[in-house]
């Protein structure tokens, strides 16, 4: 199973708005992140589902990824929040890789995203992997259980990288 953990596009300067969790994408942010979403849709990627935080900014990158025909199937998931909870994730995971699921990609958050990137691949956090906004870490899931320390790292990018 192929997982895509995707940080959020560029979002508004916290000290204006007084919740984290209304934050917006900026209007660089939107464009920038629609352009990377065109660009993975020329590379043929595919997701069986795009699962989001439900904080704005990352609903609105899920949009925008779906928008550009990289998922017909779109849930939000509190387990992204920035207080994420992985193995609430592992649970939901396991029961949707038995459901058929094949191809995810998940839209949340820097610095959880990377340190999950971490527990998967390492099986510990060792706080190395950075996501940049727009971002995109690639993993490789095994089938079969629980995949913390099991997992193979197939792609790493920066979004400078896939839109120039």
């Amino acid at each position: 199973m192929k997982l895509y953990l995707i940080r959020h596009g560029i979002a508004a300067d916290p000290v204006e708005y007084e919740k984290d969790e209304d934050r917006p994408l900026t209007e660089d942010g939107k464009r920038k992140t629609q352009k990377i979403a065109k660009r993975l849709r020329e590379l043929d990627l595919q997701f069986d589902l795009i699962l989001t935080s439900p904080l704005v900014r990352a609903k609105q990158t899920a949009e925008l990824l779906k928008n550009a025909g990289l998922s017909s199937k779109l849930e939000e998931s509190i387990f992204l929040a920035t207080n994420g909870d992985i193995q609430g994730w592992f649970d939901w995971l396991l029961k949707w890789q038995a459901a058929g699921g094949d191809s995810l990609a998940l839209v949340g958050h820097q610095p959880n995203l990377a340190n999950w990137a971490e527990l998967l691949v390492w099986g510990e956090v060792k706080e190395k992997l950075v996501l940049k906004k727009a971002g995109i870490i690639g993993l490789i899931l095994p089938q079969d259980g629980l995949p913390l320390g099991r997992c193979e790292m197939f792609w790493l990018t920066a979004p400078k990288f896939l839109i120039g």
